[in-house]
């Protein structure tokens, strides 16, 4: 498809999606990847009067579930469940997929010049159709994607802040968050992490060492958060207090409230 093309589609398919998030109404794109007949997954879903745009990056293999006009992606993963709340919160909303080509989005691949490159190009359309700024928000094995897309990316104008919760912290794993170069990130970043969060790699404790690399980043704030319950199933996986299970709403406030006034 040609990109003029694909644009004037992209544009059309945004300015058809109704300004309300209650009926879940939005529109699945597919960008085109660089490489051959490979697309990008992209839920849309517009809000009238938003202050801002949040492009969510999911964790765990990259995937988003089940994708179709009209109906939000159904995974479970926290940013993904939690898009209709970023919506009603006044924001505009891209729940990003995985790669068709890819079956899986391991550490490695996330930090991948392919990966950025994907990610840049779903921020640019976003870019070319929707004002005010953009925000990349990633969780769990996402933030290795945001952090990674944040550091390439930073001479291009495509993003505006990063958001990083339940942030892959283990040096162990490429790309944990304060093993990349924060140095180079220079837009606002706001870390959201559970106090209770029990995924190995995601340690609490080891959390503060992102806002000590963040040293040229204007604005840059730690929010360790305490509430939710009733977690299940695996402790590095959605439902658990890796996933802020139980305070959704709590925790989707703290990061759209931040965006449209960032403080340190």
């Amino acid at each position: 498809m040609q990109l003029k093309t694909f644009v004037w589609l992209f544009v059309s398919l945004l300015l058809a999606v109704p300004a309300s998030a209650a009926d879940g109404a939005g529109e699945l794109i597919r960008i085109p990847s660089a490489r051959a007949a490979a697309t990008i997954p992209v839920f849309v879903h517009t809000t009238k009067g938003a202050r801002a745009t949040v492009v969510l990056l999911s964790g765990g293999g990259g995937g988003i579930g089940n994708v179709k006009d009209g109906v939000w992606p159904d995974s479970k993963n926290f940013v993904v469940r939690t898009a209709p709340q970023f919506a009603n919160n006044g924001v505009n909303v891209a729940v990003v997929g995985r790669v068709s080509d890819m079956k899986d989005l391991d550490y490695s691949d996330r930090v991948s010049t392919t990966h950025v490159d994907d990610l840049r190009r779903v921020l640019q359309m976003v870019k070319k159709t929707v004002s005010g700024p953009i925000w990349l928000v990633g969780t769990s094995r996402g933030t290795v994607s945001a952090t990674a897309a944040g550091i390439a990316l930073r001479d291009q104008k495509l993003i505006d802040g990063l958001v990083l919760t339940s942030s892959v912290t283990n040096f162990k794993k490429t790309g944990a968050i304060p093993s990349q170069n924060l140095d180079l990130l220079t837009v606002p970043v706001l870390v959201m992490h559970h106090e209770r969060d029990a995924c190995k790699i995601c340690n609490p404790n080891e959390v503060p060492a992102i806002l000590k690399g963040l040293t040229n980043a204007p604005i840059k704030k730690l929010v360790m958060v305490n509430g939710g319950g009733n977690p299940i199933g695996d402790p590095c996986e959605a439902l658990h207090y890796h996933g802020f299970i139980g305070m959704e709403k709590e925790a989707v406030s703290i990061i759209t409230n931040w965006i449209k006034k960032p403080t340190g």
